[in-house]
């Protein structure tokens, strides 16, 4: 248990260095004006300056709110941080089916944190059953741009038989032609 929260906070972290900062933060008062008037991107980062306390006290409730605004205009980083909150019980009551919720809206969209910390819902039996083949399926689509993923499927692999393995492998690559299809219909 003790490891999976590790590898969920890993997963925020991971979420959270990946965001769209520059190597500036941006000033609190003109995110702010921007996320109020509807700006998703600088709702995300109003929502990752108080998840982190930067520029305000750090406070997890608003950091919630305004991921959500984020997230409701499908920010993947958003709703990624959101299925983090949820997970970790961050602002909110912890809630298993709410972190799978939002981390499957952001992987839909490729965002390999949330691929990634599915991997580790289904490889847990958290919110899901346990699933050993779905759990190798994410981890492989999020192995390519995080290593923590890459390392995760292959001591995952190494338990699997020849079988699960083929399932795997399969599922990962219809995961991959769903979020390719997903992408080009948005036009993305």
């Amino acid at each position: 248990m003790r490891a999976l929260r590790l590898l969920l906070i890993c997963g925020a972290l991971l979420t959270a260095l990946g965001a769209p900062l520059s190597a500036k933060a941006p000033d609190f008062a003109e995110t702010k004006k921007k996320a109020e008037a509807g700006n998703a991107s600088a709702q995300f980062n109003l929502g990752l300056m108080y998840a982190k306390g930067e520029g305000v006290p750090k406070d997890d409730a608003e950091a919630l709110r305004w991921y959500r605004k984020a997230a409701d205009q499908g920010n993947a980083l958003a709703q990624s941080n959101l299925g983090v909150m949820y997970a970790n019980g961050r602002g909110v009551p912890k809630d298993d089916a709410e972190a799978l919720r939002w981390y499957r809206k952001a992987a839909d969209q490729g965002n390999a944190p949330a691929q990634s910390n599915l991997g580790v819902m289904y490889a847990n039996g958290r919110g899901v059953p346990k699933d050993d083949a779905e759990a190798y399926a994410w981890y492989n689509l999020a192995a390519i741009s995080d290593d923590d993923a890459r390392k995760r499927r292959d001591e995952l692999e190494k338990t699997l038989t020849p079988e699960q393995k083929a399932r795997a492998q399969q599922r990962s690559t219809e995961l991959h032609n769903e979020i390719e299809a997903r992408k080009k219909a948005a036009g993305k």
